[in-house]
């Protein structure tokens, strides 16, 4: 049987960026860009490539926002442009956020922009040569995510996040209680192309132990108050990744991790207060609230964020737009138990994968 692996998300990759397809690219793979265009753009440009070389790029998105905005498809054969492929029309607004979804089929490379079918480009090379994405231009990228949409898809249980900056959460010492800790730098490879994810087998095991397909939510499925189950509940590296936008006038909004009646983690930004309160409630009475944070409110009104929560053996790992924000302590140590998600408050989603 072949195990196909879900890629953890890259967050907030620095532009121009490039970064491993881990595996390459497989039939059913669908790779999402969600971010913003910059109020005087030019281009953006996306590139599925072999290596970081650029020599040889099986296929090149390019929207060009001149002479009224149209888009270029192209591909690369060591070093030589075949004919181009143009659409003149132009699926992006400046300044405006998008969300821009690649869908590799048997046949061709099918493009969506913000849920609509924008163009189908026929492979000119095997596409399963393609190793590295490229991405460049006129935008801000809040996250590319990896989803396989083959028949009965898993992911390994044990894998971390990989964030595109040399970035890591602090690790704790074996049966320590986790302490409140800044960032800590990873010594690797550039920017650019440092990949952090790392998979753990038991011994004599071959591969890693599957698990459940994250579950990535379309926009139009977003109301507030957003509640969702978690198939199968929690597990150690399980990961759940939820981005926005925050109202202008916000006072608050929480995100919760549901144990039937009970709530096992709550995250609860406060604006008026300018803190963000962590807790647990179990038969409708709340715990003591943890505060402390390494560094200034995270959160900002009429701003967009990402929250990356990574569930470990002894706690959950909370990251914004990319960078360590605390660790919180399980006190509801049942994980399976933990299996519904709640968005609610002064809010609006743009992306949920749980």
């Amino acid at each position: 049987m072949a195990f196909f692996s879900s890629q953890a998300p890259y967050m907030n990759p620095a532009i121009p960026f490039s970064g491993i397809i881990q595996g390459g690219l497989q039939e059913g793979l669908q790779i999402t860009l969600q971010g913003t265009v910059h109020a005087f753009a030019n281009k953006i440009i996306v590139n599925f490539q072999t290596g970081f070389s650029e020599n040889d790029i099986a296929f090149h998105f390019n929207p060009r926002f001149e002479d009224g905005g149209y888009v270029v498809c192209n591909t690369k054969q060591k070093g030589q442009w075949g004919p181009e492929e143009r659409k003149m029309q132009m699926p992006f607004q400046k300044g405006r956020p998008f969300e821009l979804c690649f869908l590799v089929q048997r046949s061709n490379f099918k493009v969506m922009v913000n849920k609509n079918v924008f163009v189908q480009y026929s492979h000119r090379v095997p596409y399963h040569l393609v190793d590295t994405i490229a991405v460049s231009g006129s935008l801000q990228l809040s996250f590319i995510t990896f989803q396989n949409s083959s028949a009965a898809p898993v992911q390994p249980v044990f894998s971390t996040v990989q964030f595109s900056q040399p970035v890591q959460f602090p690790r704790n010492p074996r049966g320590r209680k986790p302490k409140l800790q800044g960032i800590r730098p990873v010594h690797q490879a550039p920017m650019a192309h440092t990949v952090i994810h790392t998979v753990h087998t038991a011994p004599g095991q071959m591969f890693p132990t599957p698990g459940i397909q994250p579950v990535a939510y379309p926009t139009s499925a977003y109301p507030v108050p957003f509640f969702t189950s978690i198939p199968n509940g929690l597990y150690p590296s399980k990961s759940i990744i939820i981005a926005g936008m925050v109202l202008p006038d916000a006072k608050r909004f929480h995100i919760n991790l549901r144990s039937g009646m009970d709530i096992a983690f709550h995250l609860n930004p406060r604006f008026n207060e300018k803190a963000v309160v962590r807790n647990t409630q179990v038969n409708n009475s709340w715990g003591p609230e943890e505060r402390s944070l390494p560094g200034r409110m995270p959160f900002n009104r009429g701003q967009s964020f990402s929250v990356w929560i990574l569930c470990e053996v002894q706690c959950f790992k909370v990251a914004v737009d990319g960078q360590h924000l605390c660790e919180y302590v399980h006190r509801l140590n049942h994980l399976p138990a933990i299996n519904n998600l709640e968005v609610a408050g002064d809010v609006q989603l743009t992306h949920v994968q749980a």
